[in-house]
């Protein structure tokens, strides 16, 4: 798979994988079924996994340090803390506190079974802290050779600039794709301009822009999609129309939805690593794959056309979901 470079200097698979679904938001966990997606994945040279520690209370970095123990492949690793929740609750608090941010990467550390994290992100900021004491805090902690490189997750551009004025920013990850575009004003701008490399999460709108949910939007109690205001049923009513031209341009191209989705994002720019997430194998594979799928010119345009014609009906969370966003 092509290679592409973070920020200073974190090689990475042009696609990564997110890894969060593997243990809640999208229903049961199968930790058999997630290792065999973890492991193909390695296999078909996606080597750039992405988890929190707040995924599933802690149980998707188990996961994952359970897979880096079993592989003898290079796997980048990209973790998160800032989040705190309790157990089966979405409700949270953020902490960027410096006592914080040390034993949360000391307990990442240990559940991942590495020495060092590659890219470890502040999952959310908190407005009443100091971005450049929680930004020394990090400094330290690559000083020390606990992280290599600093990413923010939803950060503001102003945020950015700051934070990135006391030690480099390796990436920022924040939602896009082409149903949420909001990066492409401030932020997205503000990493090229840094030389700051820039992860979309969600890249395939948790699920939308596959168009899985044109005739049919019924979620599970332990899906997060039922609670999000995007997928109302009156919200996705009004944003079928952009699913519907992915489906058609994929029909056209004989691909998948998903590729398109996933290919739109890979032609924006070589700063840009998508992490789709999947707890399937047959959904990596058709993930993956997007890589081969190549955009026209004219194919762009008529994609470019479609987004800016279209307006997103919904948030894309609820009032607890935006605690810390674009901060």
């Amino acid at each position: 798979m092509e290679k592409r470079t973070l920020g200073q200097g974190l090689n990475v698979s042009a696609l990564g994988l997110g890894c969060m679904g593997m243990s809640e938001f999208y229903g049961p966990r199968n930790d058999s079924e997630s290792l065999a997606v973890l492991h193909h994945a390695a296999e078909l040279g996606c080597n750039f996994y992405d988890t929190a520690d707040t995924y599933g209370h802690h149980h998707n970095e188990e996961l994952i340090g359970k897979f880096l123990n079993q592989c003898s492949m290079e796997i980048k690793i990209a973790t998160k803390c800032g989040i705190v929740r309790r157990p089966g609750e979405y409700q949270r608090r953020i902490d960027n506190s410096p006592d914080y941010i040390r034993r949360a990467c000391e307990q990442s550390l240990r559940r991942l079974g590495v020495e060092c994290i590659d890219l470890y992100y502040i999952h959310r900021l908190d407005p009443n802290a100091s971005i450049e004491t929680t930004m020394a805090t990090l400094s330290d902690l690559v000083k020390h050779g606990k992280i290599a490189h600093i990413g923010l997750s939803e950060v503001s551009a102003a945020t950015l600039k700051k934070a990135h004025a006391v030690h480099p920013i390796s990436a920022v990850q924040t939602e896009y794709s082409l149903w949420t575009r909001d990066v492409e004003t401030e932020i997205l701008p503000t990493c090229r301009e840094l030389g700051i490399g820039f992860v979309p999460y969600s890249p395939l709108g948790r699920g939308f822009l596959t168009g899985r949910f044109q005739t049919d939007a019924t979620f599970a109690n332990t899906d997060a999609r039922k609670a999000l205001p995007r997928f109302s049923a009156n919200n996705l009513n009004a944003n079928r129309p952009l699913s519907q031209a992915v489906i058609d341009l994929a029909k056209q191209k004989s691909c998948s939805p998903a590729q398109i989705a996933l290919a739109w994002l890979l032609a924006q720019g070589k700063d840009i690593v998508p992490i789709p997430g999947t707890k399937k194998l047959t959904h990596l594979k058709d993930n993956l794959a997007a890589c081969e799928v190549k955009l026209t010119a004219s194919e762009l345009r008529h994609i470019q056309q479609v987004i800016d014609n279209f307006s997103p009906a919904g948030e894309r969370y609820t009032i607890e979901g935006m605690k810390g966003v674009n901060v």
